[in-house]
Parts: C-alpha cells; structure tokens; sequence
C-alpha cells in the first residue's frame, strides 16, 4: 500500500487537496478530523486518553488497510505538539513492515492567507480550528511546531495553485496516472 501522507499547518488546504487527490487516483482518504472528532466526543483535546487513542487509531487504520492490500491511502495530518514524535517512526515502521511506503507531502500557505482561510464555512462546518487569535496564541507558543517532520518528496504553496492543481502535482511526482481503475 502506499500512504500519502499530507501535512501543514491548519488551513493550508489539506483536506480539500486530498479529496481532489482521491477523485483523481481513487485512492482512499483517511482525514485527521475522523478520529479527532469521534475522541473529543469522550476526551479533552490533548489528554492522555485523547493522545493515545487517536494515535492508536491512526496506526490500526493504516495497519488495516495495508492488510487490506488496498492500493492507497491519503491522510491529512496538521502539525501539532500533542502528537508524540514516535506516532511517525511508528507509521514509518508499521507500513514499511507490512511492504507499502510512505511519500510525505507538505502543504504550505503565506501566514496572511492562511488567517485569512481560517473562519471558512467549511472550516466551521468540520469543527476545525476556526479562531485567528486563538492560532496566533497557538504559534507562538510553538504549538505547530512539532512533532519533526520527515523531509516532504514535495513542498507545495497552495496559494499559488488551485487544490486541483496541486493534486496533478502529487499525481505527476508520484507517478500515480495509472492509479484509478
């Protein structure tokens, strides 16, 4: 199976580049917020349960559908210091063990246009991080700025392109033309 592994910084476009990037391959998509919304219904954002849980959830739905042999799989993922920097070694190992790979792809934006992204409707109909100065407060106590990421196989500013756009991109650079059947 391959895992592609899309992160940045909340609302970078993520999640709206990954449904593009599955319509083109076919490939599942597996969104950070499907178990961050289950878990928050039961835990507090950040507690012990909470980490546990969505990591350990995160792992067994790639370690599934790897042996599922299914093709692919897209998930987003936003940095943030509440993921253990193990969670990557861990997929790391987990879908390298089971014969797929991971290509990490990083999402960029200016800080202006990401504030500026930030209180879509759509980022408030998902319950995502909406508040401008609650991401400012966030930043600058470094709160984005962990777990390390691996080095990205692409690093791509989605203001300068449109999410289709930057899906073909991934397409191109992962060779996936052939991927949807």
């Amino acid at each position: 199976m391959k895992l592609i592994f899309i992160f940045g910084l909340p609302a970078t476009g993520k999640l709206t580049v990954a449904q593009e990037l599955a319509s083109m391959t076919g490939y599942k998509l597996f969104h950070n917020h499907l178990a961050v919304d289950l878990l928050l219904s039961v835990f507090d954002f950040g507690s012990a349960g909470f980490v546990r849980l969505r990591e350990e959830i995160w792992l067994r739905v790639f370690e599934e559908a790897s042996m599922a042999k299914l093709s692919g799989l897209i998930f987003t993922f936003a940095l943030e210091a509440t993921v253990r920097q193990e969670f990557l070694a861990d997929t790391v190992a987990l879908v390298t063990r089971l014969g797929g790979n991971i290509d990490f792809i990083e999402l960029t934006c200016p800080m202006e246009e990401l504030k500026r992204r930030m209180d879509s409707e759509t980022r408030k109909q998902l319950q995502k991080l909406t508040s401008v100065s609650l991401f400012e407060q966030l930043d600058a106590a470094g709160r984005f700025e962990a777990p390390v990421m691996p080095m990205p196989r692409l690093s791509i500013d989605t203001s300068v392109f449109t999410p289709s756009e930057v899906a073909e991109q991934i397409v191109e650079r992962l060779e996936l033309g052939g991927a949807k059947e």
